[in-house]
């Protein structure tokens, strides 16, 4: 199962050919093979739902901000998927209940799709739903899961849908129909949730932080506010991944990330930041016509090179991406060890530093500072009985 000790990523045959045999399996023997396939380039989405046999409630819907291959309990969360289609959605809405009914789930639901089409990477500041790349996706099942999950906390604070009173009571035979929550997709309060993982990689000597199918998050952090903007906002500033507004960044792009790593490097130049990169990303943010410092990647390639310049101070965070393959792995785990021991931000998905970089950019957000129930109640400021 994804996110298991010894999970990895399978990218091509000469990792299939070389890994499978030495996959174990406790479950159904030492040497079966046992494989999990990831579509790569899809987004990843993720639905907990309560069911009662008959009916499906689904609370809301997420969109992962990393795309699919990295553990959900690593990936960013955002409540209500702000960058789906109607389309989506209601296939989404569809295949949970004709799944949940399918299976005569009682209790809790979870279940993670990958929408293959459109680009892995969609903005949510910047949503257009109708975007012509949007209009040709297909939905897979990632897999389902007959139980709770950790969103199911963060999922149950930002609906006001108490998740878990409702699944009780379902396993003990009373009907979704009577408990005042409806059926179906539950409509969404006119908030926006961000939930985003917290690491201690600090206290842990020698562990790498990349982000892969292995979970590696110790915790969570949630922001919430009326736009995506303020939300996102708070929950990297809970998690410590919030970027200064002003400062410099060491950019170690990936060859495989380079094209979609444009957005980022626009974000990062318009909120004014110092570009310092390894040769090969300093090379396509100088056709960009953008200005950067290279930076040796290799250690004895002389001074200073990418590890110094994170010791002393000179670049304020990290983006290190990776293809997966091995040399490449250990050829960045310097940098990402400095940048943990330094702690500033280190990012290792495309995904989540484009995010971190598109907040910049935004007017300065008009945070509100209320309680919970403000939030989700804001007229009669109390919950319904379950």
């Amino acid at each position: 199962e994804k996110g298991h000790w010894g999970s990895f990523e399978l990218k091509d045959n000469f990792d299939v050919k070389k890994l499978v045999p030495k996959i174990v399996c406790p479950d159904v023997g030492l040497y079966s093979e046992c494989l999990y396939g990831f579509l790569y380039d899809g987004k990843e989405v993720e639905v907990d739902a309560v069911c009662d046999g008959e009916s499906v409630l689904i609370p809301g819907i997420m969109e992962h901000v990393e795309r699919a291959g990295v553990h959900s309990g690593d990936s960013m969360a955002i409540y209500p998927g702000l960058t789906l289609t109607q389309q989506e959605i209601t296939t989404i809405t569809d295949y949970t209940t004709r799944i949940g009914k399918a299976l005569k789930i009682k209790g809790l639901m979870n279940i993670q799709y990958v929408i293959v089409g459109g680009g892995s990477y969609r903005s949510p500041g910047s949503v257009s739903k109708k975007a012509a790349e949007y209009e040709k996706t297909e939905i897979f099942v990632i897999e389902v899961n007959p139980r709770s999950s950790r969103t199911i906390p963060f999922i149950s604070k930002v609906t006001g849908v108490p998740m878990v009173n409702l699944a009780v009571k379902s396993m003990l035979g009373s009907q979704l129909s009577n408990m005042g929550y409806g059926t179906g997709l539950y409509s969404a309060p006119e908030i926006v949730g961000v939930k985003a993982p917290v690491f201690s990689m600090s206290k842990l000597t020698g562990v790498d932080t990349y982000l892969g199918p292995e979970m590696k998050s110790t915790g969570e952090v949630m922001g919430i506010d009326h736009d995506f903007e303020s939300a996102i906002t708070k929950a990297l500033i809970a998690a410590n991944l919030r970027l200064p507004e002003k400062g410099s960044i060491l950019l170690s792009i990936s060859d495989e990330d380079k094209a979609q790593s444009v957005q980022l490097i626009n974000n990062l130049v318009e909120a004014g930041y110092d570009l310092f990169a390894t040769e090969g990303t300093a090379s396509l943010i100088s056709e960009l016509g953008e200005k950067v410092v290279a930076i040796p990647k290799r250690l004895n390639e002389g001074h200073p090179n990418v590890v110094d310049i994170i010791v002393n101070g000179t670049v304020n965070a990290v983006v290190n991406t990776i293809t997966g393959n091995r040399s490449a792995l250990q050829d960045g785990f310097h940098i990402r060890r400095a940048a943990v021991e330094k702690r500033i931000p280190c990012f290792t998905s495309i995904d989540t530093a484009t995010a971190a970089a598109e907040s910049l950019t935004t007017q300065d957000p008009n945070y509100n500072v209320k309680s919970m129930l403000e939030y989700i109640y804001p007229q009669q400021g109390e919950p319904k009985n379950a």
